[in-house]
């Protein structure tokens, strides 16, 4: 894809936005792969890129969210004409905005709603209305989880999110790597076990095709001594 046809990353892109918040697997494969998608998509930017990916190194990379806005209000037009996509408009700009909402109250703890509604799309009273239901709907993997608090007085929400200890961070990062560990053991050993049987297959080809000229010899010898007998 990415030497071949690099202007399916649009698609790749759009479906790990519209996946974002769909079935609880599909949206932990999403959330496991998304770091990837985005490498590839900030790889391949100097051959391709649009509303949609741009959208992506916005919010991920650059953590720039007045370009960000802008992106996604571009991808509204890329969304309508594309054949593929125009009907997906609406889950695609209700994830962007989840997506959007998510890494923002992930780098600050106080939250303007007047301002992460301009950051929406929104106004202010739509924006406050669908914050409201993101929070009352967030699950335990979202930054909003639990711990997300609208002060209406002021206008704004507070999170606070709690430490995590530094050996923890390190169970969670090295937890697959004793796994990972056997299986390049396995794959090794069974290479190392098909290299020797393929050795040991072709010394005694070896061993066979020498016994066999030698009785070839052998007969060429006996042959003449019979015929003088004779």
């Amino acid at each position: 894809m990415q030497t071949s046809c690099p202007w399916l990353l649009r698609y790749l892109a759009a479906a790990s936005i519209i996946s974002r918040k769909g079935t609880a697997s599909a949206s932990r494969t999403v959330r496991t792969s998304l770091p990837t998608i985005v490498k590839l998509i900030q790889a391949e930017q100097y051959q391709y890129s649009d509303p949609i990916t741009t959208f992506l190194t916005d919010v991920y990379v650059d953590f720039d969210f007045e370009q960000a806005q802008k992106s996604l209000k571009d991808a509204e037009t890329v969304l309508d004409s594309d054949f593929f996509l125009w009907e997906f408009k609406g889950e695609f700009l209700e994830n962007a905005r989840y997506v959007v909402s998510e890494a923002y109250c992930r780098i600050h703890q106080r939250i303007d709603i007047a301002d992460l509604s301009a950051r929406l799309n929104l106004s202010p009273s739509e924006g406050e209305k669908w914050i409201v239901n993101l929070i009352r709907d967030s699950d335990s993997r979202s930054s909003l989880a639990g711990d997300a608090k609208i002060d209406l007085e002021q206008n704004v929400i507070s999170t606070s999110k709690p430490s995590v200890p530094v050996y923890q961070s390190i169970i969670e990062k090295t937890k697959g790597l004793a796994f990972r560990t056997q299986v390049l053991g396995a794959a090794m050993a069974k290479r190392a076990a098909g290299d020797t049987t393929a050795d040991g297959e072709g010394a005694e080809k070896e061993n066979v095709g020498g016994s066999g000229g030698k009785g070839r010899r052998g007969g060429g010898k006996g042959a003449p001594a019979a015929a003088a007998q004779s």
